[in-house]
């Protein structure tokens, strides 16, 4: 196939590509009629979008992990009673309706999708990746699982079992990575450090102490 190029093209692709996504241009004139329409408050929606960005993400999944490694009692109680803990903590409320702690062992590999939508446990791990709410990744990762984690870096032993969760509305999975090993001279905040947004997804696993 021949193309032409003519001098005005590449400014126009310059020009282009500092154009936000068309589905950030179309949730931002729905966001726009709706203010117009005084259906909500822009004040409101800032608001939530800081709480999620900057109060609410991996950091929060990653200090109960970090401390569920450095305390079994808290673990216990973290993998029994998921949702006690995150309510007593202050971490509960929409999108974390019931939230369920899957723990990795030397046996078994976990991995979390969710095949309908993007449900995700969003007060712990705040908004979701794109990869996750794509059709490709809720599609293959149930019918091929180890090909997926593969492709995210992860190759699973063959006798290990991968186990996938489906995640619903009204239930949503944290994956508690293994404790990565040589890690016991570090304390609850340089373990938080290790774990990584994808190891509590399942795509991948808890860097390594440096």
């Amino acid at each position: 196939m021949l193309g032409f190029f003519m001098p005005h093209d590449h400014h126009d692709e310059d020009a282009h590509s500092l154009l936000p996504s068309e589905p950030a241009l179309r949730v931002k004139a729905l966001e726009t009629i709706l203010v117009q329409k005084g259906l909500i408050d822009p004040a409101a929606v800032d608001a939530i979008i800081d709480r999620y960005e900057h109060h609410i993400g991996p950091q929060i999944g990653a200090g109960l992990i970090a401390r569920a490694w450095s305390d079994p009692a808290f673990k216990a109680r973290l993998v029994n009673n998921t949702d006690g803990i995150l309510s007593d903590l202050g971490f509960g409320g929409r999108q974390g309706e019931h939230i369920v702690v899957v723990e990795n062992t030397p046996d078994c590999h976990n991995l979390v999708v969710c095949t309908l939508c993007s449900c995700y446990p969003w007060p712990v791990l705040g908004i979701p990746p794109t990869w996750y709410k794509s059709d490709e990744y809720r599609s293959r990762t149930v019918r091929e699982p180890r090909k997926v984690l593969s492709e995210f870096g992860v190759n699973v032993d063959p006798k290990v079992k991968v186990k996938v969760w489906d995640s619903t509305a009204e239930l949503r999975y944290l994956v508690l990575p293994m404790r990565p090993k040589g890690t016991e001279h570090l304390n609850e905040s340089e373990l938080a450090e290790l774990v990584t947004r994808n190891s509590m997804i399942g795509t991948g696993l808890p860097e390594n102490a440096k």
